[in-house]
């Protein structure tokens, strides 16, 4: 199935050639981004910091629905949208 990803990342949407979002498949969070990989080979470092672990710094919703992070294992259903975003801190 088909799910939108929406891009609140500058880097990334940068990286992938300035899409507000893009589309991926999957039945999960995880396959979504294994998915995105595919595509768009090399952006594993924008978003994970190891094996299952997304960067401090990254944050992914599912439909926007949640304060907390999704995790890799939560389900997608067909209407679904992803949300990448990231938290820019300094100090």
């Amino acid at each position: 199935m088909s799910i939108k990803v929406k891009l609140f990342y500058p880097a990334l949407q940068w990286y992938l050639g300035n899409p507000d979002s893009v589309r991926v498949s999957g039945r999960t969070v995880g396959e979504c981004l294994e998915d995105l990989a595919r595509q768009f080979p090399g952006v594993e470092p924008l978003i994970f910091a190891g094996p299952g672990e997304f960067l401090r710094q990254v944050f992914v919703y599912v439909n926007s629905e949640s304060v907390h992070k999704a995790r890799l294992t939560d389900p997608i259903s067909e209407g679904d949208e992803l949300l990448i975003a990231v938290l820019i801190t300094g100090g």
